[in-house]
């Protein structure tokens, strides 16, 4: 089996988008027997990632010849500036004859624009979530996903998630214990624990503009741990709980608690990634307790604390922590009618 696949390339593309993949296609057949990558970009030639690093040499797509897989690359620009006709033109031309078609970060919006994804499931990096799905009001886009798949098509979330999605089409072309070997020695989750949410700047909440409501969100923000309660809340601003519900709804998008739960979250992520024991963050951030500390993660990070812990603490100091969990915390397009085949 040599099954050929083509990462779409282009000038301001992100590239770990396309060098995370390829290596990834590379581990798991060093011998070059059931994979070939080729890179291809509109007009072929030298293409210039947003780092700086350049490729220098790519297929023009009209040479690009058949393809088992089609790999869309992200791109900086592409939710803000929109797509180049080039680029479509070069997708658009390939993408009929693969069994796959697939996007890294924001290349999802090229396949969106394509139409590609009209009712479909599909993601793309959580910051721009909501403009895809904004923009392309027929794409089911869920933004808490690392990577999914609706029919041939398939989305990854942000820019490393790439990574993640080529090992699911590894395990699905070579077996699970490839897959599981390629991500051992790339040394990363074969499925990775969590969603999305994990990596977003926590606080990704609007600007308030009423005095009062401003006050109780900082003094908040400086003590989580402090007994907060959405009635505190409501007598600070001197309101009712009623009443600073719907100022919540208005000015943050969202509910007191929900709020509040989400601060002390975030809080809870920098304490365990500082090393500090679990039952002592659910103390520091405001939770009081194991479990529900526990339960708060499932809601907000779909992961569990000790997950979280085990996956991003790093530094000695985090290794090194043994007093370790409670008993309850176990882990865990282009306008046109109808979408395009």
């Amino acid at each position: 089996m040599s099954l050929r696949i083509g990462m779409m390339v282009f000038d301001g593309m992100t590239m770990l988008d396309a060098s995370g993949p390829a290596e990834v296609f590379n581990l798991a057949d060093p011998e070059r027997q059931h994979y070939e990558v080729v890179c291809i970009s509109p007009a072929g030639g030298p293409v210039v990632s947003s780092s700086g690093l350049e490729l220098s040499r790519t297929i023009p797509a009209v040479d690009a010849g058949a393809l088992d897989t089609l790999l869309v690359v992200g791109g900086a620009s592409l939710p803000h500036g929109g797509v180049p006709p080039d680029l479509l033109n070069a997708v658009e031309s390939l993408a009929p004859g693969t069994r796959r078609v697939a996007s890294v970060c924001t290349g999802a919006f090229v396949l969106a624009e394509l139409g590609y994804l009209n009712d479909r499931r599909a993601t793309t990096h959580w910051r721009h979530a909501h403009t895809l799905a904004a923009r392309y009001p027929r794409i089911t886009v869920e933004p808490d996903v690392i990577h999914i798949r609706d029919g041939r098509y398939l989305t990854s979330a942000g820019i490393s998630a790439g990574i993640d999605l080529t090992l699911a089409m590894v395990e699905e072309d070579l077996g699970v214990q490839t897959a599981r070997e390629t991500a051992r020695e790339l040394v990363v989750f074969m499925h990775r624990p969590g969603g999305q949410t994990q990596f977003s700047t926590a606080l990704t909440t609007p600007p308030v503009q009423t005095g009062k409501l401003r006050s109780i969100m900082d003094s908040i923000l400086v003590n989580p741990a402090y007994e907060h309660t959405v009635a505190s809340m409501g007598a600070s601003a001197g309101v009712s709980v009623r009443h600073l519900n719907r100022m919540f709804q208005a000015e943050a998008g969202t509910t007191p608690a929900r709020w509040l739960e989400r601060v002390r979250v975030d809080a809870a992520q920098s304490l365990i990634l500082d090393g500090h024991p679990i039952t002592l963050v659910a103390q520091l951030s405001g939770f009081g307790s194991d479990e529900t500390l526990r339960r708060a993660f499932a809601r907000q990070l779909d992961t569990t604390p000790t997950s979280f812990r085990d996956r991003f603490a790093t530094t000695r100091k985090a290794r090194a922590v043994t007093g370790g969990p409670s008993t309850h915390d176990s882990s865990s397009a282009r306008p046109g009618p109808g979408a395009k085949p």
